[in-house]
């Protein structure tokens, strides 16, 4: 749902793009070639260097203008590949095999919109892979951004998909949760005294029920599976709370996009807090 002002603040954003892109030198003006080695071994045909940039507005939340706190929002699903996923530790994750950024055809671009100052990149990343016709591309899991501690997450975190029919084809599906901060959560310490209204039985209850909650929550710490599945739950109203972890988070904007994409040509996909850009460069080899 949108009210007046989003489209404009959007079409602003997208302006920007333009005009930072606009004169940036790519590598795909002019035909990138690896040599055949001397065994022979060649690279295989329908071979791309493949890069994305994901990076976040900034912007205060409540200057976003689009009400997504009610959405729906399906689970992210289990994916044993990873784009980037950065740990409450700061550790990195990734199962691709990186190319230097100095060789991204994007790389010049993620710097441009650090150095406008309305933008924080948070991944920059590339790699060499085939995609020939009928290829479909396993999801990459995303989890970047602010550390939301008291959610046990990421604030930004989704899959990107990459697919092959006659062309190729990305789909964007990223999630830029917040704090619900209108939600409230029990007063543990005036459960376990039994105030605020509530009877010595009650208060017994819930005694007795928080070794079981703290079980539940070592069991999602080391990976347990079910309807609380990576410490997230959904609520009635469509947004999502942490299991037994902490405050429940509410949707502030999402990327729900597919396109098809041409080689040589930067793609631009986006929200009001986020966006990606997409390029694919052809790789030839030469004898």
């Amino acid at each position: 749902m949108q009210i007046d002002g989003l489209s404009s603040r959007r079409a602003q954003a997208r302006a920007l793009f333009a005009g930072l892109l606009l004169s940036l030198p790519l590598a795909g003006q002019s035909q990138e070639t690896i040599p055949v080695t001397d065994a022979g071994q060649g690279i295989p045909d329908d071979y791309y260097r493949a890069e994305l940039v994901i990076l976040e507005r900034r912007i205060e939340p409540a200057a976003v203008n689009e009400f997504m706190s009610t959405q729906t929002v399906e689970p992210t699903p289990e994916t044993e590949s990873t784009l980037q996923a950065i740990a409450q530790d700061g550790t990195v994750e990734t199962t691709l095999e990186l190319a230097p950024t100095s060789e991204l055809s994007l790389n010049s671009a993620a710097q441009r919109l650090v150095n406008s100052g309305r933008y924080r990149v948070l991944v920059n990343a590339g790699w060499y892979q085939a995609f020939p016709p009928d290829y479909e591309g396993e999801p990459l899991k995303v989890a970047v951004g602010d550390w939301l501690e008291r959610a046990g997450i990421r604030e930004i975190e989704g899959t990107i998909t990459i697919d092959r029919q006659r062309y190729l084809h990305v789909d964007v599906h990223l999630n830029h949760w917040q704090y619900d901060e209108s939600a409230t959560t029990p007063d543990m310490t005036a459960l376990s005294t039994g105030e605020a209204g509530v009877s010595s039985g009650e208060t017994a209850m819930a005694s007795e029920e928080a070794p079981a909650a703290a079980n539940a929550n070592a069991a999602i710490g080391t990976g347990a599976q079910g309807e609380a599945e990576d410490g997230i739950q959904m609520t009635e109203q469509g947004n999502i709370q942490p299991g037994f972890t902490g405050a429940p988070l509410e949707l502030l904007t999402w990327i729900r996009e597919t396109r098809r994409m041409r080689s040589e040509e930067i793609h631009f996909l986006d929200s009001p807090t986020i966006g990606v850009l997409v390029f694919f460069k052809k790789i030839e080899a030469t004898e």
